[in-house]
């Protein structure tokens, strides 16, 4: 970017293959750490992500000298934006929320490793913990779009994955396993249309999100008493509303996914008090220590619980557009239905939820 801004990131003209990451990631990793001796280079698999592959490489036992190697996923880049990933990334690192970005490649991203542990449905329900996620995403929240009003990339994404979802869908590749818990999309269009009619009046206003934020994507410093989100894949200016309650739905999981996990509303209530606490410091200055009213807490959290509806469509069509085309071992088309059918099982629930004027 201009303006003083972020420096340019070194492009290595390198693909890695997806099938076998390792020889590729210790090739990229020889350009960039010249010094280190190939012999005594560690790697380590990596093997929760379900969009790309990630390899780290350290000659540290501590792993305090990690590189991290991204390979982006087979046929991602349908519905993965990658220089807006990149620039994404630069704007994060910028404000102090991601880490050091080291490389890109053809296929992939190469970045500092950032210690700590990854969270697990345990620790997202843990007051402690969310206290700090919900500060960290304030943080991220409170990240300028200069000057401009953004447009939330919502409602461009829906459509973009039903788009791709049709081309899976249509009548000439009838597919029978998709016919069960699989809406037809006579109906995918008509809950598309009726969410981005209700949802767009309810006022939550557009900040930059990060859009993914499952648990793993959360990690726990202990010794700095902090969290960092890391994967930019999805972030863009988005409803607040949208990237909490798509927050909170993952606190069911993403490999065994339980809805019983879901955060009660007194749980939602005291995260969402820390946010706005932390949110209304970060944009209002001394005028936001003030404190959170009762109002304001109530209708953030009608606004979080429609919201997380929009959430569930989305992964549920990625979902569907994952089964065609990933080569990760994950079974998608289960977790595509999974998601609409809790879509279709909260729907009257938030649809009866009033903000009290």
């Amino acid at each position: 970017g201009g303006g003083g801004g972020t420096p340019a990131v070194p492009h290595l003209g390198i693909a890695v293959d997806e099938g076998d990451v390792l020889p590729g990631a210790l090739r990229i990793v020889r350009e960039l750490r010249p010094g280190w001796e190939p012999a005594r280079v560690k790697t380590k698999l990596f093997t929760d992500g379900i969009t790309n592959k990630l390899v780290a490489c350290y000659t540290d036992e501590g792993m305090a000298d990690a590189v991290l190697v991204r390979v982006y996923g087979r046929k991602t880049e349908l519905f993965v934006d990658r220089e807006t990933e990149l620039r994404n990334f630069q704007v994060l690192r910028a404000h102090g929320c991601a880490p050091d970005l080291y490389c890109a490649f053809q296929n992939g991203l190469c970045y500092q490793f950032l210690p700590g542990i990854a969270l697990g449905p345990d620790h997202v329900r843990d007051p402690r913990i969310f206290r700090l996620v919900a500060q960290e995403m304030a943080r991220v929240h409170a990240i300028h779009a200069n000057g401009s009003l953004p447009k939330p990339i919502l409602w461009q994404k829906l459509h973009k994955y039903l788009t791709l979802v049709k081309m899976d869908l249509s009548p000439k590749v009838s597919n029978p396993s998709l016919q069960q818990d699989v809406p037809s999309l006579e109906v995918l269009e008509h809950e598309l249309a009726w969410m981005k009619e209700t949802l767009s009046q309810l006022g939550s206003p557009v900040v930059l999100c990060h859009n993914d934020l499952l648990c793993k994507n959360i990690i726990y410093d202990g010794t700095q008493e902090r969290v960092r989100f890391i994967d930019y894949e999805y972030t863009g200016y988005n409803y607040q509303a949208f990237d909490i309650g798509n927050h909170f739905n993952e606190f069911a999981g993403v490999k065994e996914v339980d809805y019983r996990l879901y955060p009660s509303k007194e749980t939602q209530l005291q995260w969402l008090r820390s946010y706005l606490h932390a949110y209304k410091q970060l944009t209002q200055g001394e005028r936001g220590g003030a404190g959170v009213a009762e109002e304001e807490l109530e209708a953030l959290y009608v606004q979080v619980n429609k919201f997380s509806l929009a959430s569930h469509f989305l992964w549920a069509c990625w979902g569907l557009i994952q089964d065609k085309y990933s080569t990760i071992d994950f079974n998608f088309l289960r977790y595509a239905k999974l998601r609409f059918k809790q879509y279709f099982k909260m729907k009257p629930v938030v649809t009866a939820l009033q903000i009290s004027k």
